[in-house]
């Protein structure tokens, strides 16, 4: 049976890799050209005169730049607060410490879309709508990350943090030196699948920005296509500059993205 899911996961991988190959190709044919059959991907000539159009005469890569920033900021702060949060949730003794922990799990049950006018207003009157605070603050509140960090601390025995407060550490030295190097595959996780998120985040700055200079690529590279053109070489060209960082990230970061979304069981 070897011989047949070699060639299934073949099959498979030229299916998903045509598209970005037709991308590509598409993306360095003269406009105007015809690009119907296959056979027409590989007819001379090419050009990257949209390429330079589109990087001298649009903001694209300062929303590739806004982007980024968001994304690298949130995904910094947000595994930060969900460790802290999902560590006092499991090794520290305080009071209601069940009743805060069922409060961040309801917190999954509540629809993001469901929040969204609320938590508007309150951006309006904190004066975060278009900023890129506004931007980054809503984000960082992340139920998910709290609760699978938690859960990983959870599996460290309590005799491990006892050995290290008879040696004199104190709960910032346990959380520091012993949880968080245990938990670095866990955190690894949560930050790929917090940037992934984040960088594809659409809803929340289509409603909060309305400065093209604070755009990020899901809300700016809409305002660039033109839905009355049949031409596919400048959306291809804006669509392959905008997936160049997050390919990048992809190649670098590939085994521990896949290990990320097996261990939590969320699609990125």
């Amino acid at each position: 049976m070897k011989w047949f899911y070699r060639i299934f996961s073949i099959i498979m991988a030229i299916l998903f890799a045509a598209p970005l190959v037709w991308m590509l190709v598409v993306s360095i044919k003269e406009e105007g050209m015809k690009i119907i059959t296959v056979l027409d991907w590989f007819k001379p000539p090419y050009s990257f005169a949209v390429y330079d159009e589109i990087l001298s005469g649009t903001k694209l890569t300062n929303w590739i730049v806004n982007s980024l920033l968001v994304a690298v900021l949130v995904t910094i702060f947000t595994v930060l607060f969900a460790a802290l949060a999902g560590f006092a949730l499991s090794k520290l003794p305080f009071r209601y410490r069940t009743l805060t922990f069922f409060l961040v799990l309801a917190g999954l049950l509540i629809p993001g879309e469901a929040t969204i006018i609320p938590l508007y207003q309150v951006a309006k009157d904190m004066s975060l709508l278009n900023s890129y605070q506004g931007l980054i603050i809503p984000a960082l509140a992340s139920p998910v990350a709290v609760i699978v960090l938690k859960s990983f601390f959870d599996g460290i025995p309590n005799d491990l943090l006892e050995s290290v407060q008879i040696d004199g550490g104190g709960t910032w030295r346990i959380f520091t030196r012993m949880m968080l190097p245990l938990t670095k595959p866990a955190m690894a996780s949560m930050a790929i699948l917090t940037f992934i998120g984040s960088w594809n985040n659409f809803l929340w700055p289509f409603l909060s920005i309305t400065d093209d200079n604070l755009f990020t690529l899901p809300m700016g590279i809409p305002t660039l296509m033109s839905q009355y053109s049949e031409d596919y070489v400048k959306p291809m060209v804006i669509n392959a500059i905008s997936s160049i960082p997050i390919i990048i990230l992809f190649v670098i970061f590939e085994r521990q993205i896949v290990k990320g979304i097996s261990m939590s069981g969320i699609k990125g």
